[in-house]
């Protein structure tokens, strides 16, 4: 993980921090307080080179991608007396209170000796040397109707009430100075802005991404391990702890809601004791060739209350057929499976001979596939739906690829095939659907 100087300064000993510190006099003590190129990792700091039009800063929660806008607006307004920029919030509001009065905001980064004047009432923030900046809220696209920037930073794009609306009035008006620009910081939602930016990297944008733990040592003590502890794989953790763009595909056969309503903490328990699940299975999808594709091994149970519980994905890549196979053997005993399914339709007795070899006593069965990969998911979804399958834990490889799975055929997940989730259909076909791939009904 890369750190800032500062953060450097702090890993060393007493002895050579003080050192170096000692030999700095006042005043150049006090500008390296407010030097941000010494605070900031290189991942806060502007992009190199002259192509890029508009930056997107796109990370966790905490990653410190406000003091990254205002230390960029600030280095801005003082080198450039005639620089005008627009601070565009999600409200007005947050223009205020975050933007400006927060605490990695405008006025908290200012050194004394170039402190802007704020005047709240006119939505203005101004430097000693006549750089100006203007508050605007996308709430209220037409107030970036008619005024002209030379720099822009947009915060939270995320979630601005009427995003593009927003983004168009904002980019009309860059049209100020040798080189108008936008710092756009957010936290990654799959919104219309958002999606259309990252389109555009390469070209004209340039992305920065981020997690919040790279800003671990500026945080409340504790808070990323809790937060990993509460939220980590799951898509709301993948989003705001590890800034990730997590997209819904139309016409997907699972849904990112539909899997985190089926998400559990722990398998339950049985009135008076006993085992927690009555059979686990685990299946695989073998690779098509004999070495680097993945192989697909997802272990899954029935529990006492009739639903079934996706335990594991010991999925791998790159392996030779003894390296998979002795992957699904280990699985099968650390997690006592009952059954090992084997899809059977690429290699069919090789399938068999690698498994038996990595372990002789594996309670193997052989499936083959009549009907296509999504076909034999659909049934598998429709369980899903009713509250009969759930995750314990996060799996975010195979719901990836779950989520990429597309009704009436077709697959648009990571990838080149959905291994994880064809393992996952099988397991769930061998715990929890007929032989004419219908699920079993419970008496009541």
């Amino acid at each position: 993980m890369q750190v800032s100087d500062l953060e450097w300064l702090a890993r060393l000993d007493a002895g050579e921090r003080d050192g170096f510190l000692e030999g700095l006099d006042g005043p150049a003590g006090e500008r390296l307080e407010y030097q941000w190129d010494y605070h900031a990792r290189a991942a806060q700091l502007m992009p190199a080179g002259e192509g890029w039009r508009i930056w997107l800063m796109m990370a966790g929660r905490g990653f410190g991608k406000t003091r990254a806008g205002a230390e960029w607006v600030r280095s801005i307004a003082e080198a450039d007396p005639g620089a005008r920029i627009a601070l565009v919030g999600a409200t007005l509001g947050e223009a205020r209170s975050v933007m400006v009065e927060g605490a990695s905001g405008l006025l908290s980064i200012a050194p004394w000796w170039c402190r802007p004047v704020y005047a709240p009432a006119l939505r203005r923030v101004v430097w000693p040397n006549g750089a100006m900046a203007t508050l605007h809220g996308a709430a209220d696209p037409e107030t970036l109707r008619g005024p002209q920037f030379s720099h822009g930073w947009a915060d939270e794009i995320g979630k601005w009430p009427f995003g593009e609306a927003t983004w168009d009035n904002l980019m009309m008006g860059m049209r100020l100075g040798r080189k108008p620009r936008v710092l756009a910081t957010t936290t990654p939602r799959p919104v219309p802005l958002v999606r259309a930016l990252m389109a555009r990297a390469g070209q004209d944008v340039v992305v920065t991404r981020g997690r919040t733990v790279e800003n671990d040592a500026h945080l409340a003590d504790g808070f990323v391990a809790a937060m990993i502890r509460s939220y980590g794989g799951t898509r709301l953790g993948r989003q705001e702890l590890d800034g990730e763009l997590i997209e819904e595909i139309d016409g997907a056969l699972w849904s990112r809601a539909l899997i985190e309503r089926c998400r559990v903490a722990h398998v339950p328990g049985r009135a008076g004791g006993g085992a927690l699940l009555d059979r686990v299975v685990v299946a695989v999808d073998p690779p098509a060739t004999a070495r680097g594709d993945a192989c697909g091994i997802v272990v899954a149970g029935l529990g006492g209350d009739g639903r079934a519980y996706v335990i594991a994905d010991a999925s791998v890549s790159g392996q030779s057929p003894e390296g998979w196979a002795r992957a699904v053997a280990d699985a099968a005993r650390a997690h006592g499976a009952d059954r090992v399914v084997a899809e059977a339709n690429n290699g069919g007795d090789m399938v068999a001979s690698v498994l038996r070899a990595a372990e002789e006593a594996l309670p193997l069965r052989l499936v083959h596939a009549s009907r296509g990969k999504v076909a034999r998911a659909e049934p598998v979804a429709a369980l899903y739906e009713a509250g009969r399958v759930a995750h314990r834990g996060a799996f975010p490889d195979l719901e990836d690829q779950m989520c990429g799975l597309l009704s009436g055929g077709g697959y648009a997940g990571p990838g080149r095939s959905p291994d994880r989730a064809d393992a996952l259909v099988w397991a769930l076909s061998e715990l929890m659907l007929g032989k004419r791939g219908v699920a079993q009904v419970r008496g009541l």
